[in-house]
């Protein structure tokens, strides 16, 4: 079996450095790139080892980065808004496509950044051959905004935030208060990604757990009728809101097939 090298950079943008990781396999497939974008809380780390075993199975180069503010990314100075989804595809995403050298593109975004990956399919539809969302958000749904109250109420206990200092450092309260205030703003309430999904031309795969706290499966189900019918969705009904943690072989088989049933 091929190996997979490993390889870090940084990003230089306008408001700071963004790190990013790719893993290439040895004998790496002419193919678009997959981009992994992270969700409300995550950044490269938390992918664990899944983005070395997708590049290994799907034999394409895998590119991994922790959006500003995350991570070893350096700190935001700002405060999210409600066009942060957007904001990410057209400045973030954009930039690291730039220094990386990344033209075609497959996106793929768990959570939040599945929302992410619906909104860079959206801007650079050209470059896009795939979409792929795992437990993606794609509007505000109660069962999303009780999941983030529960959370918030969970990392008010003492040493919880520890837990995100392991990945975020010092920027672990900014972590935290841009996901829990960002969603949880009244001016939110409203927000969906309508309009980008009917933007999307390329094929998608829409996967999406079952026991998922943070969503239901009325998110994939609006991602195949608004991308009027080039969504595939894949329901996974003992899954929770990480799939690629829960039931990464099948998360990996699933993305490995359909990539190569749709030729993207």
């Amino acid at each position: 079996m091929s190996g997979v090298a490993m390889e870090e950079s940084w990003v230089e943008t306008d408001a700071g450095r963004v790190f990013a990781t790719q893993w290439r396999p040895a004998l790496a497939r002419d193919a678009a790139p997959i981009v992994l974008l992270h969700d409300s809380l995550g950044c490269v780390a938390l992918w664990r080892d899944f983005p070395e075993r997708l590049a290994r199975v799907t034999g394409r180069r895998v590119v991994a980065y922790d959006r500003l503010g995350f991570g070893r990314s350096d700190a935001n100075p700002r405060t999210l808004d409600a066009n942060f989804v957007h904001d990410e595809a057209r400045v973030g995403f954009q930039r690291l496509r730039e220094v990386l050298d990344i033209d075609a593109f497959v996106a793929f975004g768990h959570s939040v950044g599945g929302g992410m990956a619906i909104a860079c399919a959206a801007a650079w539809p050209e470059a896009c051959r795939a979409l792929i969302t795992e437990s993606a958000q794609t509007f505000v749904e109660d069962r999303t905004l009780q999941g983030i109250v529960d959370a918030r109420q969970s990392f008010a206990q003492p040493g919880q935030v520890d837990r995100l200092r392991r990945y975020h450092g010092d920027k672990a309260e900014w972590v935290l208060h841009a996901w829990i205030d960002t969603w949880l703003a009244p001016e939110f309430a409203g927000w969906n990604l309508d309009d980008a999904l009917r933007a999307v031309r390329c094929p998608a795969l829409a996967m999406h757990g079952g026991l998922d706290e943070f969503g239901s499966s009325r998110h994939p189900q609006r991602i195949a009728d608004l991308t009027g019918g080039r969504a595939t969705v894949e329901l996974m009904p003992d899954c929770g809101h990480v799939p690629h943690r829960d039931e990464p072989g099948r998360v990996l088989d699933l993305v490995r097939t359909w990539l190569s049933e749709t030729g993207a």
